[in-house]
């Protein structure tokens, strides 16, 4: 009985003692990490309890113990928290969410967000990636309306947007801008194509966080993003061509976790043989490529970094008959329009060629402040080696390039963007680079590029406010500066030819080797640049884009210090030291409609150019290793007036066509010279069938027409020894207009529950027309590539 008694007073005094504390409150609010908004209907939950905050983002906790409690917080579109909390210690705790850790969780196209508001951009996608896995970053950029290329043969491929191309094109590559050599007219961004997600053009020097010189526009190469989720994927795509009898292969593997890291690795091989135009073999224009890339890291909402590493290494035919042996030879094939040197098919790639290797290292730290905005910081390091092997006399000297330039680059950036604010935004950053590069003097040629020191710091401002939900004002500035110091000979002929004895003997060092002067040029530029807009949208699917850019752009080292042959371009250059930087003022306009059924846009621009920087055929010169024309820089005030228009209509449920056009005119504006190498207007209309229902089954036929370019500058005279007299060199005159017929086709297959194969067939010059492209620097010398079949294997798994 006893025993009993005190049971019951045991049982009794712990219900009383729990009800007497079990008086705990925890409150307090659930908070949008990102801009500090609280989040209505978040839910709250422990012990088999849910509690659900109000329209401020309250809740209120009553009857909890003073001991700890695990909270499970969540929220539509936000990953869930567990978050233990002592409620003796404790009586206000705010919660705040990830809300836009979604976009962690997901694969999608990373350009499709717009670099900025009130510029022309457009994005091409992972289709257009696949379909061009065989070719060139350049050949995939011209599905882009406005975007052509600058072509040295097939293999050779500059991108030029709206008439600009070179050190006026940026080209940024999972965010590190690319440092390759793009002052040369033969050299092609280092980028496996296949590595990239997407890839978007800024038509114009509007996304000022990755530079102010982009005069021409900027390349954004992004890979698609790691899934913040338990994720194992990859792709394997294989290409087989009939022209150059070759193909290609590139594969990625990615793995991700649920906790932010990630792991992802890509590798790509490439091999053409000679490609051959619908009469001849166009010899010694093979190519051998290989790529590979690594990433790995932690990305989370509030923080992340990561690892990032690149290999590229390619190796060029360049055209044999481009290679002339004297002056008249030089003229009977330009002017006649027929290559001296056609041999059989072959793999081999001798002499002229290039071999061009690319390291790209980086590693990025970001952190996310509350109600505040993301600070990132990035270095990144490339060294970019070039080889131009030439013609020449004996086995030894054939064995060693004629050009060898290595070119190190440091860059760190730091960024700070603050996005808290619903109704505006604002990015400031800052960078310092410095870059090296060492000419190889064993060459036993005189070096083109000289060795040089680079350093370059430039600091921006950027942001955007949304006045109302129809209007979007966008604005900026930025400052570089740059210092370039040099050690260069000159030959004294050269010296005095260039009137610099009058101008800069102050930078001669010494007189070396008799015939030479050594000297030390160092110049500095300060650039300012600019940009304001707007996007108002209008109806329910119009918007209307307008902005003006300032852009200055510093000479490149190609542009100041050229002195010879450009082995794998053919031709000798001479810079100018008295060029200076070129300063362009650029007004675009957009008018878009985009609906279901159709849509259309409309994209004028005028782009005016002070000291505009122009290389152009000013003679011919015979030299040991045969003849060649001699180009030089000039600087002079250009226009450049342009249209970009494009049209699609979905017709019926699975027929659709698309029309694009584009028109560049470029003249200097002082003496009304057409400029040099200015795109041709062309039009590109194709119809399209897709049957989702059938493999996913696509079909599509498309007309390209290139028009003549009717506005060229002058050609120039030059001394024939058979003739014994001045003859015209027609090296301006541009070829005629031509038609060309594409098609494509693609179907997907299953390939279990979760993985499928895509097959495509591409044909390319369907009617073996033959042409030559003005905008193809090997024009001179041979016929444009025949028609191409390609067969593409994608297996996505």
């Amino acid at each position: 009985m006893k025993r009993h008694t005190w049971l019951l007073v045991l049982i009794l005094g712990i219900n009383f003692i729990s009800a007497q504390e079990c008086e705990k409150t925890l409150s307090g609010k659930v908070i949008d990490f990102h801009d500090g908004v609280p989040l209505e209907g978040a839910t709250i939950v422990f012990n088999n309890r849910k509690i659900v905050t109000d329209a401020s983002g309250t809740y209120n906790i009553e009857g909890l113990c003073p001991t700890s409690y695990a909270f499970t917080i969540s929220h539509e579109k936000c990953n869930s928290q567990v978050i233990t909390i002592d409620v003796s210690k404790t009586s206000t705790k705010d919660f705040y969410l990830e809300h836009h850790l979604n976009e962690l969780a997901e694969v999608k196209v990373a350009g499709a967000t717009t670099e900025t508001n009130s510029s022309q951009e457009e994005t091409i996608s992972n289709d257009v990636i696949e379909k061009y896995s065989s070719a060139s970053l350049g050949d995939a950029l011209r599905e882009i309306t406005g975007v052509s290329s600058l072509n040295t043969g097939s293999t050779i491929v500059k991108p030029i947007i709206q008439g600009l191309s070179g050190s006026r094109v940026m080209i940024i590559n999972n965010n590190v801008r690319m440092q390759d050599m793009e002052w040369g007219d033969e050299h092609a961004p280092n980028i496996d194509i296949n590595a990239a997600g997407s890839v978007t053009v800024v038509k114009g020097a509007s996304a000022l966080q990755y530079g102010g010189d982009a005069i021409g526009g900027v390349i954004i190469v992004e890979p698609n993003r790691v899934p913040a989720k338990d994720t194992l994927f990859g792709k394997t795509v294989l290409t087989g061509a009939t022209n150059g009898i070759g193909g290609s292969v590139a594969t990625e593997l990615v793995k991700g976790y649920e906790n932010g890291w990630f792991f992802k690795i890509h590798g790509g091989f490439k091999r053409f043989g000679d490609v051959e135009t619908p009469d001849y073999i166009l010899s010694n224009t093979g190519i051998s490529e290989k790529s590979a890339s690594l990433a790995f890291g932690v990305n989370k909402f509030t923080s992340g970094w990561d690892v990032y590493y690149s290999y590229f290494d390619t190796e060029i035919g360049v055209l044999a008959a481009s290679h002339i042996g004297n002056v008249d030879d030089l003229i009977n094939s330009i002017n006649n329009q027929q290559p001296d040197i056609i041999r059989d098919f072959t793999y081999d790639i001798e002499n002229p060629k290039q071999e061009v290797t690319h390291h790209l290292g980086r590693l990025k730290y970001f952190k996310r402040f509350e109600e505040l905005g993301k600070w990132s910081t990035q270095y990144d390091f490339q060294y970019n080696q070039r080889f131009e092997f030439d013609i020449r006399r004996t086995e030894e000297l054939r064995s060693k390039p004629s050009l060898d330039l290595e070119l190190t680059t440091h860059t760190i950036t730091s960024d700070f963007s603050f996005d808290a604010k619903a109704d505006y935004s604002l990015k400031t950053g800052i960078l310092l680079r410095y870059q090296d590069n060492f000419a190889d003097p064993s060459t036993e040629v005189r070096r083109l590029i000289p060795d040089y020191e680079k350093y370059d710091a430039g600091a921006f401002v950027s942001g955007e406010y949304f006045a109302s939900d129809n209007l979007t004002i966008d604005a900026g500035i930025r400052y570089d500066f740059n210092k370039i110091d040099a050690k260069k000979f000159y030959l004294i002929s050269r010296w005095e030819e260039r009137g610099y004895n009058n101008d800069f003997s102050d930078i001669i060092i010494e007189r070396a080797r008799g015939s030479q002067f050594l000297t030390n040029p160092v110049f500095e530029y300060h650039s300012l640049s600019g940009t304001i807009g707007a996007q108002y949208t209008f109806g329910q699917d119009n918007a209307l884009k307008v902005n003006y850019a300032l852009s200055q752009r510093a000479p490149n080292p190609a542009e100041l210090f050229s002195d010879g042959l450009h082995h794998s371009a053919a031709r000798i250059e001479l810079g100018d030291l008295r060029i200076d930087q070129e300063t362009s003022q650029k007004v675009s306009i957009s008018l878009q409609k985009n609906t279901e059924k159709w849509g259309y846009e409309l994209a004028p621009y005028a782009n005016f150019i002070n000291d505009y920087i122009l290389l152009e055929p000013t003679d011919v010169e015979l030299s040991i290793r045969g003849a060649f024309p001699i180009w030089e820089y000039r600087q002079t005030n250009a226009r450049l007036l342009g249209i970009d228009a494009k049209l699609y209509i979905n017709w019926l449920d699975k027929w659709r066509t698309d029309h694009n056009f584009s028109l560049v005119k470029g003249q200097e504006t002082d003496n009304d010279i057409a400029l040099i190498n200015m795109p041709a207007p062309n039009t590109n209309n194709k119809i399209t069938y897709h049957n989702k229902e059938w493999k996913d089954l696509t079909i599509s036929l498309e007309s390209q027409f290139f028009f003549r370019q009717n506005e060229f500058p002058p050609n120039i005279e030059v001394f024939s020894i058979d003739a014994d007299q001045d003859v015209l060199l027609e090296i301006n005159t541009p070829p005629d207009a031509y038609h060309l017929l594409n098609a494509n086709a693609d179907l997907k297959f299953a390939l279990g529950t979760k993985s499928n194969l895509k097959v495509g067939v591409t044909i390319n010059n369907i009617l073996d027309e033959t042409y030559r492209n003005y905008l193809n620097r090997q024009r001179f010398f041979a016929d444009d590539i025949g028609r191409n079949f390609l067969l593409r294997l994608s297996i996505n798994y």
